[in-house]
């Protein structure tokens, strides 16, 4: 039973990185951009948060230090794609690519570095409770506020002014537009916020995930935050049941080797990319369904003046 309560635990831990990665990139989408740069700047993130906590021995800083390395990077991608108008997609790619290099580049003289001492987490008298305390109640405060920030985006983008601008701006920004709102500077806006929780998503790999430095540690999981909107239908609480979906089949392969089941591990590794494309495969068999979720203007370039 302890195995499974680890297992459960894993779970949560592994599952957080992709909730705050797509939660995200599912701001971006509602206003009607598409990032594929969530690679790139979940890399440049995990070497600024850890070289920060490196530094400073602030786990904080780092965080913010990974978050502001994501607003960047996706604000110079939001500039790009919003007021040059250059395709979202090549733009995305080519910031996934030059987050890649860049990281690998910046990080050299980090991947020696040790992180100084982590902190054990757990709620009082809850994390004591034999195996679910071991299972729910030992993890990271961040593995907690992302389940209250989805609660939070979805009372946002359903229940308030602002998140129906949003939302509107996703939907048709020509309308926005004509009704007086600056569609351009509210994409920017939802762009940065994406960015930042990716950043937030890279800086949580190398500080808590697995706290060290190795070059390309993200492992695509860039890659399955940006399917994973597609698999939630562009729904916050869908997302976060995906997440968690991931992580397990993420985490499984570790169990499986623990408990002695004869697997070959490239087979297990490849287990959460053969989930995904599975489940792709299964959404587009209903492209109806998908196109009454899926924000009208999404990955459509804005002019304001036509």
């Amino acid at each position: 039973m302890e195995s499974y309560a680890l297992l459960i635990a894993a779970t949560l831990n592994a599952g957080t990185v992709l909730a705050m990665a797509s939660l995200g990139l599912l701001i971006n989408e509602k206003a009607g951009i598409v990032n594929l740069g969530a690679e790139g700047m979940m890399l440049c993130a995990a070497i600024a948060g850890f070289a920060a906590v490196v530094h400073t021995g602030s786990d904080t800083l780092g965080f913010a230090a990974g978050m502001g390395a994501g607003a960047l990077m996706a604000a110079v991608f939001g500039g790009l794609v919003i007021w040059l108008n250059t395709n979202q997609y090549a733009t995305g790619l080519a910031l996934s690519l030059f987050g890649a290099g860049f990281s690998a580049f910046a990080g050299i003289s980090y991947v020696q570095e040790k992180m100084p001492d982590r902190t054990n987490f757990s709620i009082p008298y809850l994390g004591d409770i034999p195996l679910v305390g071991q299972a729910l109640f030992r993890q990271h405060p961040l593995v907690y506020l992302t389940v209250i920030f989805a609660g939070a985006l979805i009372w946002f983008l359903y229940r308030t002014r602002s998140g129906l601008i949003l939302r509107s701006v996703g939907e048709s920004p020509e309308s926005a537009h004509a009704l007086g709102y600056p569609v351009r500077w509210i994409r920017l806006s939802a762009v940065v916020v994406g960015g930042a929780l990716c950043g937030l998503a890279g800086a949580y790999i190398s500080i808590i995930y697995t706290p060290l430095w190795v070059e390309g540690m993200v492992s695509g999981k860039g890659w399955i935050a940006l399917a994973l909107t597609t698999f939630a239908t562009w729904r916050p609480a869908r997302v976060l049941l995906g997440a968690y979906l991931f992580g397990g089949v993420t985490m499984l392969q570790f169990h499986l080797q623990g408990i002695g089941v004869e697997v070959p591990s490239q087979f297990l590794s490849m287990l959460p990319y053969l989930a995904t494309i599975v489940v792709l495969a299964l959404i587009s068999r209903n492209p109806r369904w998908i196109r009454i979720n899926m924000p009208a203007a999404i990955g459509k370039p804005f002019y304001p003046g036509s």
